[in-house]
């Protein structure tokens, strides 16, 4: 390898950085809430239940405002539309911290979600960019890998951080990360301007195009499955393994790490094959979750589910982005940020399954089996998907 090259590396690799700290950053302040719930209720005087509302928020302010950005922002700059996400992101978890009412922290969550599905959707463009062809998803991978990273370090620290401190600590703790994640952008990533081509238009235009309502469908009914049975982990695994409630922290840390070790799979498995990555990882999802309820009735069999179920799903995501920027043509910015709003519509989907099947009597091994039984409807999806692009199905709808 040349000098050239090798300051070439070094320059992707700490601009990936900067993204992996971004996501870092926003997988911490996602996920931490769940575990705060009830010193936040107890913060803003508010009922658990009632708190559980602004984990909503957070949600929906995703689902709003990747697509919203990505349209919007067709001609600006990815450095700068990427520095001004981070700016919004800080800005919504520091007021998310000074918060001392319920109205206010549901809006200053709202505000600090909007940024999320942009960030990492963007975020996927800009580093599939500075890499060979060949390469593209693994550098897709990494650039999200800060995600399942905050799993394993962020959320546990954060949440042991307020329930000892006060929940408002680990929401500037996630101020001080953005910020350092705008220095890091703005130090690391190269400018990236848009040409003279790229507006509004052409970024709706992803919208014409059959593949990509096909990918998004695929995350949609494919990541349900898992969702609905990850929303009920805790109970899960006190109920069938027998795990203490202290313990669970433990079996999300190894979910976290099943997460990780899938996201640097799915890139590689990608960039060989991307249809067939997306084939196996859906093949591997419906086969962890049909076998989940039978693995949970013992610590060790749960650990082992819990590990495969994060793995598995993750190995999803870097070809669920790359197919959906393949597939937009002009609109790539707008369909990978749309990903992660689908993501969190599949959240809200599983988990709202998973409590009808709860609701009806089943225990709680069958949440799982639903989400098996979901994830092989993805799996026709893609192939459906996959049949249309054999024969030549490329139309754009009126």
């Amino acid at each position: 390898m040349t000098p050239d090259n090798r300051a070439t590396a070094r320059h992707v690799g700490l601009a990936l950085f900067a993204l992996t700290t971004g996501g870092f950053a926003i997988g911490t302040t996602e996920f931490v809430t769940m575990g705060l719930l009830p010193q936040i209720a107890a913060g803003v005087h508010i009922s658990i239940p009632t708190a559980g509302h602004v984990v909503s928020a957070y949600a929906l302010g995703v689902v709003v405002g990747a697509p919203v950005i990505a349209a919007l922002g067709a001609r600006t700059g990815r450095k700068r539309l990427l520095l001004g996400l981070m700016a919004v992101f800080v800005a919504g978890n520091v007021l998310s911290a000074v918060a001392t009412s319920y109205e206010f922290l549901m809006a200053a969550r709202f505000l600090s979600g909007v940024p999320h599905g942009a960030f990492f959707g963007i975020g996927a463009v800009v580093g599939a960019s500075m890499v060979p062809p060949d390469r593209r998803a693994r550098a897709i991978a990494m650039s999200m890998l800060g995600l399942p990273v905050a799993n394993i370090v962020g959320v546990p620290l954060t949440t042991l951080l307020g329930q000892r401190f006060g929940w408002q600590l680990p929401f500037l703790a996630v101020g001080v990360l953005g910020l350092l994640t705008l220095v890091a952008v703005w130090l690391w990533v190269p400018p990236q301007p848009v040409g003279s081509e790229v507006n509004v238009r052409s970024e709706l235009s992803a919208l014409r195009r059959p593949q990509v309502w096909m990918a998004l469908l695929v995350g949609m009914v494919g990541f349900g499955g898992m969702f609905a049975t990850y929303s009920y982990i805790t109970p899960t695994m006190t109920e069938l393994a027998g795990f203490s409630e202290s313990a669970v922290t433990i079996v999300l840390a190894v979910y976290g790490i099943g997460m990780t070790v899938g996201t640097v799979l799915g890139g590689r498995l990608a960039d060989r094959s991307l249809m067939g990555a997306m084939y196996g990882g859906l093949v591997a999802v419906a086969v962890v979750l049909g076998t989940f309820g039978w693995l949970a009735q013992t610590r060790p069999g749960a650990l082992v589910a819990v590990f495969a179920m994060g793995c598995s799903a993750s190995i999803l995501v870097p070809a669920l982005q790359t197919r959906l920027m393949d597939v937009a043509h002009e609109g790539q910015s707008l369909a990978a940020s749309l990903n992660h709003s689908t993501l969190n519509i599949a959240n809200a989907l599983g988990a709202w399954l998973g409590s009808v099947v709860l609701a009806a009597g089943y225990g709680y091994e069958w949440p799982s089996r639903l989400g098996a039984a979901l994830a092989v409807a993805g799996l026709i999806l893609a192939l459906i998907s996959g049949l249309m692009e054999r024969r030549g199905s490329t139309q754009v709808l009126a």
